[in-house]
């Protein structure tokens, strides 16, 4: 539980018995923004780019849908009982503008945004946007920790090698992050993996990289605390970086998506796998592949949101 000198010290959400839910500027949760605030120990960090996707485009205008599926989210989080607006200071931080007609430029862009965003110390939630974005985010977690560990939550193992011949697409970022050695395989994991692959080799190719895997039909054998627990032994003590592609929701919860798969997750088990990442060292996070032009009822959105909201209450309180 925050004590009321933690809570007189942090700016929070807009007050909705002021300011209904459905007015004033779409931030993320109605947090203040950036320009706003004299300090943020966490960033919530919007980066519009999906020239990497390899079907159905449109996570380019992911994170206002994610902003705007946010504004019901509350301050208090009974499922961790905490106040995660008040142990971290949080702010918005905006959009950044990559290059949408070169993917090597974005990538540039994004890493030393990141770098800038991240050299006082502030955790970033990252709201995408497809997954490509995820490598330079790697990157500079590598920088200031050195191999990190991953938990990837995916319907796709995102560790192929190319797509017609191009090297940094969605379906690639693990790959790239492991030959460049930013990822601490031996403590990292896929989980909700499902669907058909090209072939058994891109199973083979992962579980040699070293990534271990859960997947979704697990979920339907395994009850969630055994793979709450998994995780956890998995990752242990290590800094780990969170990356949720929504597509690990069954479309039934989340249609707004890419590169949908049959037979997903539910939004309540993934939710409840976040929640069980409280106490570890989260470093960094990212909510990608969020597609608004294949949403409906803003479904996709608040899955997405919520998401957010549970990584931002499992971060660690600032020092």
């Amino acid at each position: 539980m925050t004590d009321l000198h933690e809570a007189a010290s942090t700016v929070g959400p807009v007050d909705a018995t002021q300011v209904p839910r459905f007015g004033g500027d779409t931030t993320f949760a109605r947090l203040p923004r950036l320009t706003d605030v004299s300090r943020a120990d966490v960033v919530v960090w919007g980066i519009p780019f999906d020239s990497g996707v390899s079907y159905r485009p449109g996570a380019r205008f992911g994170p206002n849908h994610i902003r705007q599926g946010s504004r019901l989210l509350r301050p208090y989080n009974p499922a961790s009982d905490n106040y995660p607006f008040k142990r971290n200071q949080v702010a918005d931080a905006g959009d950044l503008g990559v290059n949408p007609f070169d993917i090597k430029s974005a990538i540039e862009t994004i890493e030393s945004g990141a770098r800038r965003l991240t050299d006082t110390g502030r955790t970033l939630l990252t709201i995408g946007g497809d997954h490509t974005i995820v490598l330079p985010l790697l990157r500079v977690q590598h920088a200031m920790h050195g191999p990190i560990a991953v938990v990837h939550f995916d319907a796709h193992l995102d560790t192929w090698d190319t797509y017609f011949g191009e090297p940094y697409t969605h379906g690639t970022p693990f790959r790239r992050a492991f030959e460049e050695g930013l990822v601490d395989t031996a403590h990292s994991m896929h989980i909700g993996l499902r669907g058909p692959l090209y072939s058994k080799v891109d199973l083979d190719e992962s579980e040699r990289m070293g990534f271990s895997a859960v997947n979704a039909r697990d979920f339907s054998r395994k009850s969630l605390d055994e793979l709450v627990e998994r995780m956890r032994v998995r990752v242990g003590a290590r800094p780990v970086y969170v990356s949720v592609d929504i597509d690990v929701l069954d479309p039934a919860h989340a249609p707004g998506t890419g590169t949908p798969e049959a037979g997903g997750l539910t939004s309540r088990e993934l939710l409840e796998m976040i929640r069980g990442l409280n106490g570890l060292n989260i470093v960094g996070s990212d909510v990608v592949e969020v597609s608004p032009a294949y949403d409906h009822a803003e479904l996709t959105s608040i899955a997405a949101a919520h998401v957010g909201y549970e990584l931002l209450s499992v971060v660690p309180a600032a020092r």
